[in-house]
């Protein structure tokens, strides 16, 4: 085992190649707020007809 540390703060260089080393898979495209916003729409329009339903009645 090598008693050698390389700190990639140790200079520049290093620095420099640890700060712009290739981090892991990283996902493409975030995911996307359409369902999210659809689910709610559909709750509140649910909640509106509820309310509706029991003043009429």
């Amino acid at each position: 085992m090598s008693d050698k540390h390389m700190d990639p703060s140790g200079n520049t260089e290093q620095f420099r190649a640890f700060a712009h080393a290739p981090e892991g898979a990283a996902p493409a495209t975030p995911a996307s707020r359409v369902p999210l916003v659809a689910g709610i729409a559909v709750a509140v329009v649910l909640l509106v007809a509820v309310v509706a339903w029991l003043a009429l009645n």
